[in-house]
Formats: C-alpha cells, structure tokens, sequence
C-alpha cells in the first residue's frame, strides 16, 4: 500500500513540475516508473522545441510582411503619384481607360498589402487590443461615417436604429471589422436601395445586424465567406480581394464574440455582430 501511495504522489509531483516546467528524472529505482520519466522527459522536451519551433516561424513571418509592407510602400506611392499626373494630361480614350486601370490595380494592390499585413498581425498575436467597456451607438456612427461617401455616390440609404447600450470591444480594431461588412453591403446593394443596422442588448451580448438587400449568399457558401481569399461566385466581378469577412472574423473571436450571416432566396444578407457585454 505504501509503495502504491509513494508511486502516485511521484506521478503527481511529475505532472506538477510538468506543468510549471521544472520537471527532472529522479534516481528512482522501479524500472516502469523510470521508463515513464524517460518518456515525458522526452515529451516535454519535443514540446518544448515545437513550440519554440513555432515561434520562431512566427517572428520570421512578421518580419516578412513587414519588410515586403515597407519596400513596397514607396513604388506603389509612385505608380499612383505618375498615374494622378497622367491623368491631368491631354489623352486619348484608350489611354485614359489604361491609365484608370493603372490606378485601380495599384489601389487593389496597396490595399491587399495592408490586409495581408492586419491579417499577420492577427494570426501572429502580435498585436495589442484593448478590450474596454465601451458605446456601440458610438461605433456603429463612426462606421457609418465611414462608408457614408461610397453609400451616397450610390444613393444608398442607411437606416440605423439602437438602444444606447455598451459592450466590451478595442474601438479601432471592431470598427474595423463593422466596417469590412458594412462596406461589403454598400459595395454588393443596387443604386438606391437601402441598408438597415441596428443595435440591440441581450443578456450576455450586444448584437449589431447589418442588413442589405444585395445579390445574397447561397447557403452552400455562407460557410466558405469567412475564409481568407474566398469570394462568392456572384461577386467575382466585383473589385475586392475577398479577405475583409475573415479579418472581421478574427477581430471578433479574438474579444470574445462572434459573426452569423443569413440570406434569403429572394437575395438580400444579414450579418449579425455579437459583442460580449462583460
């Protein structure tokens, strides 16, 4: 019986230095029990490296981004600089629809960049949010500011209505996210139509619906529209390189909420944002 206890609160201390990370083999004399230290000996040495291993892949891929986001931030600031003065010369038809599609291309291209590197800061835990209490009446105005120009060059209405309610979010990083699905609605919505957000309270979350009356998701994609370059078969003619709903995802899940969609046959989508409220 004795020799019963001592052996489990061996492997009980074994776990124990396991976890805080101070394990050692011991002189113990019982082959079984000394052939287990081996082994998680070894496991946690494997772990150790593989983890390391991993962080150090971590390192190098921002370090990656960031160096392509800095030596290709002066060309793609030149391209457009010589674009913008082509434009004010004297041209042809043919080389105006050239030089606008120059300039569309670039604008693609900077803002693919930028996205690739948010999308590394996220996956790399690299970067700081801040979840504090804070108005979601104050994000969804400041999102809404933000798409109102593309909103009314399309004499695109948006309806809002809230509670004056709170929740727990980063400001910048969530208007972010609200912004990607807003922007997605105004961008995929015929000319005058109208898009619908409102806020609501339940009793864990604040859910913030943004509502359009575009195209719609087939129910076959409303699973794959979260995922990194996917772009939905109807609006692959659209410009847009199909990473905003997945940054919007990652923004969410990382405070502690999370993103639905719905659409309907006759076309329209909602998306529903959940911001924990504690």
């Amino acid at each position: 019986m004795f020799g019963i206890k001592r052996t489990l609160d061996r492997l009980d201390k074994m776990l124990e230095d396991g976890i805080n990370g101070t394990f050692k083999e011991s002189d113990y004399s019982e082959t079984r029990l000394s052939k287990l230290e081996s082994k998680w000996l070894r496991y946690l040495t494997s772990s150790k490296l593989s983890a390391q291993k991993t962080e150090d892949e971590r390192k190098k891929l921002k370090e990656l981004v960031s160096d392509i986001s800095h030596q290709t931030k002066t060309p793609l600031s030149n391209i457009l600089l010589y674009t913008q003065i082509l434009e004010e010369q004297p041209l042809d038809e043919q080389s105006r629809m050239c030089v606008n599609e120059i300039r569309s291309q670039s604008q693609k291209l900077e803002f693919l960049i930028k996205s690739l590197v948010k999308t590394s800061r996220l996956e790399s835990g690299t970067f700081q949010m801040t979840v504090t209490e804070n108005n979601t009446d104050d994000l969804v105005r400041r999102v809404i500011g933000q798409v109102a120009p593309s909103a009314k060059a399309k004499n695109i209405k948006i309806e809002y209505s809230s509670e004056n309610t709170a929740a727990c979010f980063d400001v910048k990083w969530t208007a972010e996210a609200l912004f990607n699905i807003t922007d997605n609605a105004v961008k995929y919505c015929p000319e005058n139509s109208t898009i619908k957000i409102s806020a609501e309270p339940y009793e864990m979350f604040v859910c913030i619906t943004v509502e359009d009356n575009g195209p719609g998701i087939p129910e076959d994609e409303q699973h794959l529209i979260f995922g990194r370059f996917y772009r939905g078969k109807a609006v692959r003619e659209q410009n847009g390189v199909g990473i905003g709903l997945y940054l919007s995802r990652q923004i969410i899940e990382s405070e502690g909420g999370y993103i639905t969609v719905s659409s309907s046959e006759d076309g329209g989508a909602e998306f529903k944002v959940f911001l924990r409220k504690h």
